[in-house]
């Protein structure tokens, strides 16, 4: 039988009574005809508290241990889930990722994927198991131990195991009904999606729409995938959702389809930097040692040798960034007159696979901003998005600006 991969996120499987209508959406697909694989996340808010219990029992904790306790939250998920449908009739078993296997590196709390053998579920759908109900985000280390993936694993284990089994599609179920043009809680105009291209997603999760885990998206595109976004609240339709799929099933888009934001935003800059070869590595060597994520990275013209070096990164990496600098000032790799962190920008992007074949995009976004006052401090691009950091004061403004003036409460 054809396979089907359907997640539920926390709030899908918050409580039991939520735990039993996600239950009858996967009844239905097994009525159609689908084997079903089922990943669960741990119920909402029970994440946290258990790393609340950690950090109160042990602050410099043993990240294996670490690993053991949260995973039990999505182990509890997946036999309650197993039991509800068993109580429907759907012969259904629960498993735990030590169980498929799904093997792991050995990188506790941040593991990644690197095999998962179809044998053991194939054996038990032979058999007449209509649902495996897996335990998102946790694996199995190459010495046996419980690893989990990072917070979002739960994403990134549905997309892997639609992979591994070939499945006919992935289902990923949360609290929202498809990817938007833009948050509607910015713009009420934002337009939920019906298709978007893997590309397109890959770059607004990593911009910060919070839709999908962005390893997820990445897996799904290098194996092609088939991802629909939808809710577990509303009803459920052959065409519910929005469809992250590849560029070729997309007939027409607009040139830009969604604007993305991250308030999370620190501009820093290095003043009167030596201007010499290998000054670039002697910086941003020791910010990756220091595993600062940097973004947008511009430098000044010199001059007498001098010049300015100014990158943006998440503010709760600012005081990393600052040690890895500072230390790097001390043992003379890099030489420096003053470090300056401004913590109170934001990052807006236009994003969208039309910029490839269509120009004027950014001259568009520009003179948007500047109508509206808003200065742009940084500006960084690909072939298919325009990143701009401002005032993190104007960024509702300058996300409303944008969606209006590219149209996007407008379909192709």
């Amino acid at each position: 039988m054809p396979v089907l991969v359907m997640k539920f996120g926390g709030t899908s499987v918050a409580n039991i009574d939520r735990i039993r209508r996600a239950a009858k959406r996967v009844g239905v697909e097994v009525a159609k005809g689908y084997d079903v694989i089922v990943i669960v996340s741990a119920m909402s808010g029970k994440t946290n508290e258990l790393v609340g219990w950690v950090n109160e029992t042990s602050p410099m904790y043993d990240a294996r241990e670490y690993d053991a306790i949260l995973s039990s939250g999505e182990t509890v998920t997946a036999g309650l889930m197993a039991l509800t449908l068993q109580e429907m009739d759907v012969p259904a078993r629960s498993w735990q990722g030590w169980q498929v296997p799904l093997k792991t590196n050995s990188a506790h709390s941040a593991a990644r994927i690197e095999e998962i053998p179809t044998d053991n579920i194939n054996a038990k759908f032979g058999e007449g198991m209509r649902v495996a109900v897996v335990a998102g985000f946790q694996g199995i280390s190459p010495e046996g131990r419980i690893t989990t993936l990072g917070r979002g694993g739960s994403d990134t284990t549905a997309v892997a195991f639609a992979a591994a089994f070939e499945a006919e599609r992935c289902d990923i179920y949360t609290d929202v009904d498809g990817v938007y043009t833009t948050d509607p809680r910015i713009a009420s105009k934002a337009r939920k999606l019906d298709k978007i291209a893997f590309e397109e997603m890959l770059e607004l999760a990593s911009l910060g729409a919070k839709v999908l885990q962005t390893r997820s998206v990445e897996l799904a595109m290098r194996y092609n995938v088939k991802l629909r976004v939808l809710s577990s609240f509303e009803e459920q339709s052959d065409n519910a959702g929005t469809l992250v799929c590849d560029e070729e099933d997309i007939v027409e888009s607009n040139v830009v389809s969604g604007i993305a934001y991250s308030r999370d935003e620190a501009k820093m800059t290095l003043v009167s930097v030596a201007d010499r070869p290998g000054i670039a590595a002697a910086i941003f060597g020791p910010l990756s040692d220091a595993g600062v994520n940097v973004d947008m990275i511009i430098q000044n013209i010199a001059e007498e040798g001098r010049t300015d070096m100014t990158f943006s990164c998440p503010t709760d990496q600012v005081k990393r960034a600052e040690q890895a600098l500072n230390g790097a000032k001390e043992s003379g790799e890099i030489n420096y007159h003053d470090l300056i962190a401004d913590t109170d920008v934001a990052k807006v992007s236009a994003v969208g696979i039309g910029m490839r074949s269509q120009s004027g995009v950014a001259a568009k976004m520009f003179k948007t901003l500047s109508d509206e006052g808003v200065n742009i401090k940084v500006i960084a691009t690909s072939e298919i998005k325009i990143s701009v950091l401002i005032d993190r004061k104007y960024m509702e403004l300058a996300v409303q600006a944008l969606h209006d003036v590219f149209e996007l409460e407008k379909a192709a």
